[in-house]
């Protein structure tokens, strides 16, 4: 008997929606593939690029332990979803001289950039007492 349940539990389980997990894995998965090669998503963890753990919001430049071009660091930008849009499409029509482009070329492609940001946001350092 325990097998025909396990096998409707199954079948009923199947048919649910992917879970929010599943939707930040294949977030993760957009930023692996386009932002990963120079950028960690770990917190202090700066290598060809600063950590972009809390980036959303933060001020450009200010990541501790990275050394950024004085463009960067004299920008005044935050970064804000439309910023970090169209930074993404095209780094340098938002702050010239940024170090970044080249050899970084943009992405394009608008849906991309909007799941990039989506996972940048998963990214952001909890302000409500959690972890």
């Amino acid at each position: 008997m325990g097998r025909p349940l396990s096998a409707a539990v199954a079948i009923a389980l199947s048919a649910l929606p992917p879970t929010a997990h599943a939707a930040d894995e294949d977030l993760e998965i957009t930023f692996n593939d386009h932002c990963r090669e120079c950028h960690s998503f770990l917190k202090g963890d700066n290598r060809l690029g600063p950590s972009l753990y809390g980036v959303v919001g933060r001020k450009a430049g200010t990541e501790p332990g990275y050394g950024y071009t004085q463009s960067l660091k004299d920008s005044g930008v935050t970064w804000d979803e439309p910023t970090l849009d169209k930074w993404i499409a095209d780094p340098g029509t938002v702050i010239p001289g940024n170090g970044m482009s080249p050899p970084y070329g943009g992405v394009a492609d608008a849906e991309i950039r909007k799941r990039i940001i989506a996972f940048l946001k998963t990214l952001a350092p909890k302000t409500n007492g959690g972890p």
